[in-house]
């Protein structure tokens, strides 16, 4: 199952060297097309849901063929065999739901997708090299009652809460494979759930940090950061200096380090902005639970830097503390951590579910 079939002729793959999305044109410039097709590295297919228009890159990816060598770990965390059923979350542009079909023949593999184009667009996409797998339009965090259950559920965007209705249509012993997240910065781990015997619970561990597009009704919102500092920067904020640098916390590349896994389990609705500019990194947390805010420009070459805080929750208190905790602990990576989900809702978890990490 090639890629580029289901590409389409203008797209924008994620430059890695530049870090950025670039435009490729398939009828102008078809070396480079090609070569971005077969490339590893993910491309976006739509921005702003729709709305953009022409070749330069939109605001916001919407839909996108991911990374295929993250395609194909999420593929082996999921660990079909032929008979199984399988329900995907965003279909996208139908490249994941071909390697499905193949594999398991059109029967069993269902696809859902938010987006009425997009759908559109893939089932064609599929139809056109003979794969007909069951595409739906409509929210896949509601599952597809009518073809459960299901031996695997497979979600190609990023999520924030894992519903609960795709433990109820997944059979006992069932493979349930996602990007999940917190609201501290877009990371997101693959987790790999498994459906327990009397079906009413999944749990996991986290297999493979990423960072995916988010689901479309559990996207962020836009933070108005001057609602924080009506009366501007400093406002009412104290101080505190701090002996952890950025590189201990990992600001910069929150996808891969791992304390922030475990900042993103221990700081709950909190979010983290930051900019590197000319040697130093101006970090912001923000609450979202009321207008508390922390912040700190820390320089590469300095061991102490000043943090201002305001508000009833001290943000930067509570990184500090997750970071203690996490050094005791033994540093450990993201595989170490996991996730549950029951009728209560879902907690995350280090080594083993009964050691639940709470917020």
């Amino acid at each position: 199952m090639d890629r580029a079939w289901f590409l389409p002729t203008v797209m924008w793959p994620f430059d890695m060297a530049t870090a950025t999305s670039v435009t490729c044109d398939r009828d102008t410039d078809p070396d480079t097309w090609f070569a971005y097709a077969d490339a590893n590295v993910p491309v976006t297919t739509q921005w702003d849901d729709g709305r953009h228009t022409g070749p330069a890159p939109g605001r916001v990816p919407t839909s996108s063929a991911s990374m295929p060598s993250v395609v194909m770990a999420m593929l082996d965390d999921l660990d079909i065999h032929p008979g199984h059923r399988v329900l995907e979350v965003g279909t996208g542009t139908g490249w994941n739901a071909a390697l499905l079909t193949h594999r398991l023949g059109p029967d069993h593999v269902t696809t859902v997708e938010v987006d009425p184009t997009v759908a559109a667009t893939a089932e064609n996409t599929l139809r056109a090299h003979g794969l007909h797998p069951t595409v739906i339009t409509g929210d896949g965090l509601l599952g597809h009652p009518p073809a459960a259950p299901y031996d695997r559920i497979i979600a190609t965007a990023g999520l924030r809460r894992v519903p609960y209705a795709w433990v109820e249509q997944t059979v006992p012993g069932g493979v349930i494979v996602a990007p999940w997240g917190t609201r501290l910065t877009n990371a997101d781990h693959v987790v790999r759930l498994v459906v327990a015997d009397d079906g009413k619970s999944a749990s996991g561990r986290f297999t493979t940090p990423v960072e995916f597009m988010k689901i479309r009704s559990q996207r962020p919102e836009r933070l108005d950061q001057a609602a924080y500092l009506p009366d501007g920067f400093p406002g009412d904020a104290t101080t505190t200096v701090t002996t952890l640098t950025s590189h201990d916390v990992g600001f910069e590349d929150p996808i891969r380090h791992p304390f922030m896994t475990a900042a993103g389990v221990l700081v709950g609705d909190c979010v983290l902005l930051s900019d590197r500019r000319a040697g130093a990194v101006s970090v912001w947390l923000y609450a979202l639970s009321d207008r508390s805010w922390a912040a700190g420009v820390f320089h590469d070459a300095t061991p102490r830097t000043t943090v201002y805080q305001s508000g009833s929750r001290r943000l930067w208190d509570e990184i500090e503390s997750a970071h203690r905790w996490w050094t005791h602990t033994g540093s450990p990576t993201c595989d170490r951590f996991g996730l549950t989900i029951d009728p209560q809702g879902e907690h995350a978890w280090l080594d083993v579910p009964t050691n639940r990490l709470d917020a």
